[in-house]
């Protein structure tokens, strides 16, 4: 039997679960030990710690205080790894727990959070997933079915300390150039809310002060939301501190390419069945900063794509330099006014490209000024066809619940 390492209890509070952190520090007590070629199993709490709930109210959305999050399972220690290993994880399966067999999607307040979109979809709004098998629908956003690429959206290994102290420096930094933007730059550390596991006393206290938020994707991989990190997938993770230390969390059952919604994906609690191994000096052999990896063999079997363009001049008319993310952003939102052509709602377009397998390419970085960016739309996820012809779109989505709403502070 394969051991389950790491459990969970979706009726507590991750606060009271000292195998579960929400910060990265190098002095994060490890709380499993596994070794090379050793496979185990994982439980994750959703990123949110179980705060967004599966109603027709957006207020948790609108509500969440964002420093708690993420919530991961881990440390673990991987017998024999060293800085400059390489850690070798492969994700073997992936899956919901007893009584969790949903999922949510959500846009933040852009006075809390905001998102990809945030200035065209500023309030909170969420949707709720049911899972059935392979497949998931929603309530609130009718006519889509589709199969999951189930994949945890936050993976990856201590930093230390040097490292720590780059992206604390470095963002700092960064945040002091427009402290008073909303949403912020950046999220500095925030001793108030973190969870350091098994630490205690003062040593917690310190390393509460300068531990980073678990926010964005960096060298040690992260908060990456990459969805073909699937079953199947190798991923090949820099160590930094003495038995690697490899936590995750934020699990998805299924996400487009960029994760536009932020609160994104359909967010769920499980659980991931992985096996670890090494490579002795990796770092150096293969000259890596980043994590590397072999996607899924197993995906979505969606063979017709609407393919929506995008390119970088943005809502007024500017022109930016080969800018992808206006890019993609102008494609994302031409795919949305697309949509409401068959009756949705732009808030249910908008889910559906968050949630939905969308592939996001950058076509072009060469012909200034224009970057251009694209995003593919599978056809075969709608219960009627979306695509363009001499009658005209028909209205096949009517009435029904839409995305909940919150209203603003």
């Amino acid at each position: 039997m394969t051991d389950r390492i790491i459990k969970i209890d979706l009726n507590a509070s991750p606060y009271e679960n000292d195998m579960i952190h929400n910060r990265w520090h190098p002095d994060i007590p490890m709380v499993g030990t596994v070794k090379p070629g050793d496979d185990f199993i994982v439980e994750t709490y959703d990123w949110t710690g179980g705060y967004i709930k599966n109603n027709d109210s957006a207020d948790d959305v609108r509500d969440i205080d964002l420093s708690t999050v993420h919530f991961l399972s881990g440390p673990i220690a991987v017998t024999g790894a060293e800085p400059g290993d390489l850690l070798v994880v492969d994700i073997l399966d992936i899956g919901t727990l007893p009584g969790s067999k949903w999922g949510f999607n959500g846009f933040f307040s852009k006075k809390n959070g905001g998102g990809f979109l945030t200035d065209h979809f500023p309030l909170a709004q969420k949707s709720i997933w049911d899972i059935s098998g392979l497949y998931t629908h929603s309530r609130h956003v009718p006519g889509v079915r589709f199969a999951g690429l189930v994949h945890p959206g936050l993976i990856g290994c201590l930093p230390d300390k040097p490292l720590l102290e780059k992206w604390n420096a470095r963002e700092t930094a960064f945040i002091a150039t427009n402290p008073a933007r909303v949403p912020p730059l950046a999220n500095p550390p925030f001793a108030a809310t973190a969870h350091m596991g098994r630490m205690k006393g003062s040593a917690k206290e310190a390393a509460a002060a300068t531990g980073a938020r678990t926010v964005p994707p960096r060298e040690h991989g992260g908060n990456c939301d990459i969805k073909d990190l699937s079953r199947g997938a190798r991923v090949y993770f820099p160590v930094y501190v003495k038995e690697a230390g490899l936590s995750m969390g934020d699990l998805h059952f299924s996400q487009g390419d960029g994760e536009i919604t932020f609160c994104g994906a359909i967010e769920m609690a499980g659980w991931i069945h992985l096996k670890s191994d090494l490579i002795k000096d990796g770092m150096a052999k293969y000259g890596i900063r980043n994590p590397i990896f072999k996607p899924s063999p197993i995906t979505p079997n969606y063979n017709d794509y609407l393919i929506f363009e995008g390119i970088s001049v943005d809502d007024h008319g500017r022109q930016h330099y080969l800018d992808v993310h206006i890019a993609y952003q102008q494609a994302c939102l031409n795919a949305i006014e697309y949509l409401t052509k068959f009756g949705y709602s732009r808030a249910q377009a908008y889910a559906i490209l968050g949630t939905a397998p969308v592939q996001g390419h950058i076509s072009g970085v060469v012909d200034i000024p224009n970057a251009c960016a694209t995003l593919y739309l599978p056809t075969e996820i709608f219960d009627f066809d979306i695509r363009p012809n001499a009658a005209g779109p028909l209205r096949y989505i009517k009435g029904g619940a839409d995305v909940a709403l919150s209203p603003d502070e």
